[in-house]
């Protein structure tokens, strides 16, 4: 069997390539999970916000939007006492702001899912790439919503997070062609 070279570093990667990275995601709390996880990762690995990834859903309130959006001053501390997150003051304040912009975003278009969706037809963008060297960090659609997060006041959602954030959510499968999950995620 086949695999993405990346998914094959140690068992937190293998189950995140194996279950997760690439299956479509239209629920908006899983939406909002990665928007933050992926917020988090700015400038780090992957592997270090993978492996916080439990503490950040016992800090996070399970990721629910509506509690993290009305996060005020003294919830900013405890967070920032945490060391089972990143203990960064402007991405957890980024992370409140970016709640009460997902609530907008959801009473906008319905959902989340049906805003970010809506830039690929609600039809995954399926790329056919052989070898990990041809996977982009960004593209013009990555550039084009974060353009638009940001124009909504969204904060650390570059070009790059969000392309991070599409792969994850399936809403581009970037499975390598040779790699099984590349199908499986397909039927999906």
């Amino acid at each position: 069997m086949s695999r993405c070279p990346w998914g094959t570093a140690d068992e937190l990667y293998i189950r995140y390539h194996d279950e997760e990275w690439g299956v479509p995601v239209f629920d908006d709390q899983k939406q909002f999970e990665f928007l933050i996880l992926e917020s988090a990762q700015a400038g780090l690995s992957w592997h270090t916000i993978l492996k916080k990834r439990k503490n950040y859903r016992i800090a996070y309130d399970q990721f629910d939007v509506q509690k993290v959006a009305k996060y005020d001053e003294k919830k900013i501390e405890e967070l920032m006492q945490n060391s089972g997150i990143i203990r960064n003051r402007r991405k957890i304040e980024a992370s409140i702001n970016n709640a009460k912009l997902f609530l907008e975003l959801q009473k906008e278009f319905g959902s989340f899912s049906n805003f970010i969706w809506s830039y690929v037809d609600n039809k995954p963008l399926v790329n056919h790439w052989k070898s990990i060297r041809e996977i982009p960090a960004q593209t013009e659609l990555s550039e084009r919503i974060s353009k638009d997060l940001k124009k909504r006041g969204f904060k650390f959602l570059g070009a790059i997070i969000i392309y991070s954030h599409l792969q994850a959510t399936g809403i581009v499968n970037d499975h390598l062609v040779d790699c099984f999950r590349w199908k499986e995620c397909q039927k999906i």
